[in-house]
């Protein structure tokens, strides 16, 4: 029984040492940052998973800077996939800035930036420092928002937006792309709007003045301070362009009705030409009926040899004279 009790308070030895060399400097450093944390909650951590360093030197580092955060809250932002150090700083940068935020909208911006390439830091510091915006974005390809004045003349532009985070709306706020979304299509209806493209060349403030006026920032997660036209130049006369390609399709269109017209034209000749050979034919029909009358009107007695020569000399005669005029005038009969 001795020996029972010997080599039980000798595990619980060794599981003390074991847990004072594993968390002892843990405690201590919170103890003496003024950030304490009990060694049963350093150990419950530990079981739970939780990188219990990383935990400890989060809490210190807000108590240090004015913010009392207990570790559960820590813990559960780590468990639920979140940054802990990231949440820290940003609620240091936005309690010296001034900026109203809270632990649990710092940890919902965290989980929302999570994948994204950016951090709830970065939405702090832009929210202090604004940022500046290409419109349109380089990596579209695109060099320039393209419009067309009133008068037909293509103008380019090209805007740089000064934006702010808003923190109160970045959850579930629309996103950059939005912005530059919005300001290209402001920038498109203000040229368009225009009477004139040198009306855009002398006042290309008159953009800027347009497109603010629209309210482009409204449900996204982020405050339009400003939008400067850093560029503008003279595009395409669209409008010369577009009556050009007109004028072609039109007389394509009379073209292709006068191709209608002239294959209507050739179906009548065709069918005319047809008419006037079937007309040949009949009368080469009635002609050769001529010489079989004639022979039934010999055999009848009804024409006399005399009767016949006559006709004959009349028939030489007549093609002597259509002969003196230049005429050549078919003998009846098939003679």
């Amino acid at each position: 029984m001795g020996n029972l009790l010997l080599g039980l308070v000798v595990v619980v030895a060794f599981v003390l040492a074991v847990v004072l060399f594993n968390f002892f400097n843990l405690w201590l450093r919170a103890r003496i940052s003024g950030a304490p944390v009990s060694m049963p909650t350093l150990i419950a951590m530990k079981l739970r998973g939780v990188p219990v360093a990383q935990v400890v030197d989060a809490r210190i580092t807000a108590v240090k800077a004015g913010l009392p955060i207990a570790t559960d809250p820590l813990e559960a932002h780590y468990l639920a996939g979140g940054n802990v150090n990231q949440v820290i700083l940003a609620l240091i940068a936005a309690e010296k800035s001034g900026i109203e935020l809270s632990f649990d909208h710092a940890r919902a911006i965290d989980l929302a930036t999570k994948g994204t390439g950016k951090t709830v830091l970065d939405a702090v510091k832009t929210s202090i420092n604004p940022r500046v915006i290409d419109c349109p974005n380089p990596s579209s390809g695109k060099s320039t928002i393209d419009g067309v004045a009133k008068d037909g003349i293509g103008v380019k532009a090209k805007a740089r937006v000064t934006v702010r985070t808003n923190l109160a709306q970045f959850v579930g706020g629309a996103t950059e792309e939005t912005i530059i979304a919005r300001v290209g299509e402001g920038i498109v209806s203000a040229i368009g709007s225009a009477d004139s493209y040198k009306l855009v060349l002398e006042n290309p403030d008159r953009i800027s003045k347009a497109v603010l006026a629209k309210g482009l920032d409204s449900g996204t997660a982020f405050e339009i301070l400003s939008i400067d036209i850093a560029d503008v130049d003279i595009g395409e006369n669209i409008g010369a362009k577009l009556q050009a390609e007109q004028a072609d399709a039109d007389k394509r269109v009379a073209q292709a009705r006068a191709e209608v017209r002239r294959a209507a034209a050739v179906a009548v000749e065709q069918e005319m030409r047809a008419r006037t050979q079937e007309m040949r034919a009949k009368v080469v029909e009635a002609e050769a009926q001529v010489p079989q009358a004639m022979a039934d009107a010999f055999r009848s007695g009804n024409l006399g040899i005399m009767d016949y020569v006559r006709m004959k000399n009349i028939q030489a005669d007549t093609d002597m004279r259509g002969s003196i005029a230049g005429t050549d005038r078919p003998r009846e009969g098939g003679q």
